[in-house]
């Protein structure tokens, strides 16, 4: 694990569990306890054609896009209230290989009792296709789908629980919150034996995070949504903290962006659940956190961007610089880096 001070650029070389060393009884450990869906389904068209598709989120009445307003995610088996036709479909927006050959109206089978049907191919290329299935999309995914993995791991996991937080619980993400990848059951005892308050809420990590910033200005780029809750009393034990002048130390960039999301203008949180379309960059002003755990992102990412807006450009570069002489493994399976 890299530190880095933001006081004076110092940087430690240390290991993830002295983490607790860096933390005070005041402090306040913020983790997203989002879990990744198998949400990769390999099916077939009439004609034969294999076709994989990649499930993002629930759809509004097959239309929309960014910015639109969305149901939240179901609970596996669960269906979307108001999206429902004669034949009780979930639409779904979704990734789609090979695009080109799945056009509006195409029909895919992916296993018995789950088909699917193109309803809308967007520019982006993001399809919206109707699912039908007895159980719920989810819950048949659990038994045909695969666990997506960031397009720079080719070789399968042994275990899916590998791309999985010991504290993931709540179905939805098809990504994992990494930064959380680090802990164990018996770090996270320790931490809250020092008197950290580990408090929980949800943001379910889309495909966006791995989209490169291809605009020549940052701010034309645009963020998908992606769905958090607060629960109540996770707004209070932050909020109590903080008064009382502990630090809110985030587990990964999504917990930077649902915190952020949350707050009003003078950083006190306030419960609810929605969708976040938040884009940090340098420049912007931060209302919740002190500190951040995070891992190496890759270039042109907006993670990169949150964390150059948290540090600063030129000191997170010169902190990259220091892990990549000294054997720092990047991304998602990669080492740790605390931001104080």
């Amino acid at each position: 694990m890299l530190v880095l001070h933001r006081s004076d650029g110092r940087l430690d070389h240390r290991i993830f569990r002295d983490l607790p060393e860096y933390l005070t009884p005041r402090d306040v450990l913020v983790l997203n306890d989002t879990r990744v869906i198998p949400a990769r389904l390999r099916g077939r068209k009439a004609s034969g054609g294999a076709v994989e598709v990649l499930l993002l989120r629930p759809a509004v009445g097959g239309v929309g896009g960014p910015g639109a307003a969305r149901p939240a995610p179901p609970a596996p088996g669960a269906r979307i209230s108001g999206n429902q036709d004669p034949v009780e479909a979930e639409r779904w927006e979704t990734l789609v290989r090979p695009g080109r050959r799945v056009g509006r109206g195409t029909e895919v089978r992916f296993a018995p009792g789950l088909r699917g049907t193109v309803l809308e191919s967007r520019p982006d290329g993001v399809r919206v296709i109707a699912f039908t299935s007895p159980r719920g999309v989810l819950a048949a995914a659990q038994e045909v789908g695969a666990t997506p993995l960031p397009p720079y791991i080719h070789a399968p996991l042994g275990d899916p629980e590998e791309y999985q937080t010991v504290y993931a619980t709540v179905e939805g993400a098809v990504a994992a919150p990494t930064a959380g990848l680090h802990f164990t059951p018996a770090l996270l005892e320790e931490v809250e034996g020092r008197g950290v308050a580990v408090v929980r809420l949800t943001m379910h990590i889309g495909l966006g995070t791995f989209r490169p910033v291809t605009a020549p200005d940052v701010r034309a780029h645009r963020m998908d949504a992606e769905w958090f809750r607060l629960a109540p009393d996770s707004a209070d034990r932050i909020n109590t903290r903080r008064a009382a002048g502990g630090r809110i130390v985030a587990v990964g960039t999504s917990v930077v962006r649902a915190l952020e999301t949350a707050a009003d203008d003078e950083g006190r949180l306030r419960a609810g659940e929605g969708w976040s379309e938040r884009f940090i960059y340098p420049g912007y002003r931060f209302r919740t956190i002190d500190a951040l755990i995070t891992n190496f992102h890759l270039p042109k990412t907006t993670l990169l961007l949150l964390v150059s807006a948290l540090a600063g450009r030129e000191t997170i570069l010169r902190a990259y610089a220091e892990a990549i002489r000294a054997g720092y493994r990047f991304y998602s399976f990669g080492d740790a880096m605390l931001i104080l």
